[in-house]
């Protein structure tokens, strides 16, 4: 990557953009509630988290698919959280500031999730008006850590891999930046701390959003390297 220049960056959204982690506990709790399944907490849920809205109910629900009330509670959690997906959520400290910086700096930009591509929409025509394509989970699209979404991405904004960045919170993203080809740049303040992520094969991490910036323009300088987790 050090003979590259990064023109593009590619952003998980929830736990790197957006703490909608209470959002999701609500509504998990709301379905689980409506069919007389036990609660869970806050860092349970946290724990549940990465791979999709379903996965994320199959891991709540007392034993999962196999639950006589799973597909109830599940559809239960889409429809609550259709509704509810922006009563507590908001953009971490720092997020809005550096997306304006790499607009301002000619960086394209998209988000690719594994939340309901409906919510995914909503959340970023509200909060960050400088990313090009949004991107979350499609019948049409493997989610997560298939590369589907992010090569959608890449073609949506003209863009090539050897381009592009990654920039995620958990081990979700290391896997599908490296099954996208794309270099990974893990965050610490999200969903996963530092020592699950390098279990993970992370290499690369910022404390804080502005950090994001220096990274990509010591990159860009030659000053230091990214190398792909491919």
């Amino acid at each position: 990557m050090s003979d590259r220049k990064i023109t593009t960056v590619i952003f998980d959204l929830d736990g790197t953009l957006l703490d909608t982690l209470e959002d999701l506990k609500n509504a998990a709790n709301y379905a689980l509630r409506t069919c007389g399944l036990p609660e869970r907490t806050l860092d349970e849920v946290r724990r549940f988290v990465g791979n999709g809205v379903r996965n994320l109910m199959i891991r709540a629900v007392p034993g999962g698919e196999g639950n006589p009330e799973f597909e109830r509670a599940f559809a239960c959690f889409r429809e609550y959280y259709g509704v509810h997906c922006n009563d507590a959520t908001r953009a971490y400290d720092g997020i809005p500031e550096l997306l304006q910086e790499l607009k301002d700096a000619g960086f394209a930009m998209a988000i690719v999730s594994n939340k309901i591509d409906s919510a995914v929409q909503d959340l970023n025509s509200r909060y960050f008006p400088q990313v090009d394509v949004a991107i979350g989970d499609r019948a049409d699209l493997r989610r997560k850590p298939a590369p589907d979404s992010v090569l959608l991405a890449l073609e949506k904004l003209g863009r090539t891999k050897e381009e592009a960045v990654y920039i995620g919170d958990s081990d979700v993203d290391l896997a599908t930046a490296q099954n996208a080809g794309l270099p990974c740049i893990s965050v610490l303040w999200g969903f996963r701390d530092r020592e699950f992520l390098v279990e993970h094969g992370a290499a690369v991490f910022v404390e804080t959003p502005l950090e994001i910036t220096g990274v990509l323009r010591d990159v860009n300088a030659g000053k230091r390297s990214i190398a792909t987790t491919r």
